[in-house]
C-alpha cells in the first residue's frame, strides 16, 4: 500500500511561484524607489507572498485547503488592487501602464490569480472525494 500523494503538487508549486513572482516585483519596487505608505503596503505584500508560498508548499492535511484559499485570496485581491488603481484610483492613488512593472504585474498577477483558482478548486475536490 502506497502512502497517499499531497494534493495537486505540481499546481501547488506553480502558485507558490506566483506568490513569489508578485511579492518580488513588488519588493523591486520598494528598492527602486516606491516610498511612503505605498511602499510600506508593497513590503506588506512580499512578506505575504512569501509566507503563502512557504504556506502552500509545506502545508499537509486539512491546512492545504486553508493555504490555497488565502492564497487566491490574496493574489487576486493584489489584482483587483492594481486594476483599482489602474482605472478609477484606490485611496487617492491612481496608477498607470507606465509605471514601473506595472504591465508585468498585471499579467502575473492575472495568470497567478487563474492558476491559484485552479489549484483551490483541485484541492477542493481532492479533499472531498
Amino acid at each position: 500500500m502506497t502512502a497517499p500523494t499531497a494534493p495537486a503538487p505540481g499546481w501547488r508549486a506553480l502558485s507558490a511561484a506566483f506568490l513569489l513572482a508578485m511579492g518580488g516585483i513588488h519588493l523591486y519596487l520598494v528598492f527602486h524607489g516606491t516610498g511612503g505608505v505605498l511602499g510600506d503596503l508593497f513590503v506588506l505584500n512580499a512578506i505575504g507572498g512569501l509566507v503563502l508560498a512557504i504556506a502552500i508548499l509545506v502545508a499537509r492535511g486539512r491546512l492545504v485547503p486553508v493555504a490555497t484559499v488565502l492564497g487566491l485570496l490574496f493574489l487576486g485581491g493584489s489584482w483587483l488592487a492594481l486594476v483599482l488603481a489602474l482605472t478609477v484610483g484606490l485611496f487617492g492613488i491612481r496608477s498607470s501602464l507606465d509605471y514601473d512593472l506595472a504591465p508585468t504585474t498585471l499579467v502575473v498577477e492575472t495568470v497567478g490569480t487563474v492558476v491559484l483558482a485552479i489549484t483551490t478548486v483541485l484541492v477542493l475536490r481532492r479533499r472531498s472525494a
